[in-house]
C-alpha cells in the first residue's frame, strides 16, 4: 500500500483532502492549536476509501493533517480537553471572508465542529505508515 501525501492550497484541493479523511477517527487529545506557529494539527485513524473493497471491512491508516496560517481556533459541540474524547470527522469545508482569508470548518458526527480562522488555505495530509484492517466499514444514513 502506498502512503498518501497531499497538499491543499485552494478550495478544490481542500475538497480532495476532505474526501480522503471522511470518517476518520480522532482522539481529542490528538488535536491542537499552536498559536505562536499559526498551526492547527491533528492525528487520525483515517478510513482508506481508495483501498476499500465493496465486500470487505476496509483498511484504516494512521495519518497527520495540519493547517498553516491559522489565526484562531474555536471548538463547539465537544470538549477538546477531554482526555478520552473521540470524534468522527465527516467533512472539511471553507468559507471565504476576505480573500484569501476565511474559515476552515471541520465537521464531526454528532454536530461538533472546529472552526479555524486562516489567512489562506494551506493544509497537508500525510499517512504515517501504520495500516490495519478496519473493524467495520463506515456507513451513512441517507436521511
Amino acid at each position: 500500500m502506498t502512503d498518501l501525501k497531499l497538499i491543499a492550497l485552494d478550495t478544490e484541493d481542500l475538497e480532495i483532502i476532505s474526501a480522503h479523511v471522511q470518517d476518520a477517527i480522532i482522539r481529542t487529545a490528538d488535536m491542537g492549536y499552536a498559536k505562536a506557529d499559526k498551526r492547527f494539527a491533528l492525528l487520525m485513524n483515517r478510513f482508506d476509501w481508495a483501498a476499500d473493497k465493496p465486500r470487505g471491512k476496509g483498511v484504516r491508516k494512521r495519518a497527520a493533517l495540519h493547517f498553516s496560517g491559522v489565526t484562531h481556533a474555536a471548538f463547539a459541540g465537544f470538549d477538546p480537553s477531554a482526555p478520552e474524547g473521540v470524534v468522527e470527522l465527516l467533512a472539511i469545508g471553507f468559507v471565504t471572508t476576505d480573500a484569501p482569508s476565511g474559515i476552515i470548518e471541520l465537521r464531526f458526527a454528532g454536530g461538533g465542529t472546529v472552526r479555524l480562522s486562516v489567512d489562506y488555505i494551506e493544509a497537508r495530509l500525510a499517512d504515517l505508515g501504520a495500516a490495519w484492517a478496519a473493524s467495520a466499514r463506515p456507513t451513512h444514513s441517507l436521511d
